[in-house]
């Protein structure tokens, strides 16, 4: 079986996600509108001096699935526009991300740098061994 890997979804004429990805299980995008996004923004990490805005993003991201209800500033909800992100449904779906690429527009990392992003992430929590 192929690893699971992340791909940066673009928006460029006649790019499509079926031929980014050679895993036979497919591919999904997990962007901020998807059932999956990351209720933190680079603006609002910028904005509160976060260091390096797109790793304290992934950072957060991981840390409001982990801590959910057991306390700090972390909602159970967030809105982002029409959509809203539910920590607790995000958690009941991770198995459907198994086994599969992920697709983010968030740049990849440079070889041999750590991914600093959300789909990075959901693919580790998806993917982990029980």
């Amino acid at each position: 079986m192929t690893t699971p890997t992340r791909i940066q979804r673009r928006r460029t004429k006649g790019w499509r996600l079926a031929d980014a990805t050679t895993n036979p299980l497919g591919a999904v995008i997990v962007s901020r509108t998807s059932r999956f996004g990351n209720p933190f923004t680079i603006k609002d990490a910028i904005e509160a001096e976060m260091g390096d805005p797109r790793s304290a993003c992934a950072a957060n991201y991981r840390e409001w699935l982990r801590v959910g209800t057991t306390g700090g500033w972390y909602e159970q909800t967030y809105r982002i526009g029409r959509q809203v992100l539910d920590r607790r449904r995000i958690l009941a779906e991770l198995h459907t991300l198994r086994g599969k690429d992920l697709a983010c527009p968030c740049p990849l990392p440079e070889p041999g740098q750590p991914d600093h992003c959300h789909a990075a992430v959901l693919l580790e929590l998806a993917n982990q061994t029980v």
